[in-house]
């Protein structure tokens, strides 16, 4: 077994049914980076998974994706990005006979 793999081993899994929360202050190269990382997940399918060599957090997406921009130019100018992705669910309707 490589260093790499034993380190993954060794990271938190965030499973459904927990809350976590993690804020992070970057540089905007970094942040740009994180985003074109995210992004690219987005578009290659309906999983994507976030990690840092502490922990690890899958996850299956739905439609639609919300996107919302607010921007505050009063006092100090400040722009906001969120986006909500809703969880995918695996569940089937049932027959009908």
């Amino acid at each position: 077994m490589s260093d790499d793999s034993h380190d993954e081993d060794e990271r938190t899994l965030i499973r459904t049914g927990r809350e976590f929360e993690q804020e992070y202050r970057l540089d905007a190269a970094e942040a740009g980076a994180f985003l074109v990382d995210l992004g690219k997940q987005l578009q290659s399918g309906e999983e994507l998974t976030i990690s840092t060599d502490e922990w690890t957090l899958p996850f299956a997406f739905g439609e639609p994706v919300e996107l919302e921009i607010d921007f505050d130019g009063v006092g100090d100018p400040e722009l906001e990005i969120e986006l909500q992705l809703p969880g995918r669910t695996d569940e089937k309707a049932p027959n009908v006979e």
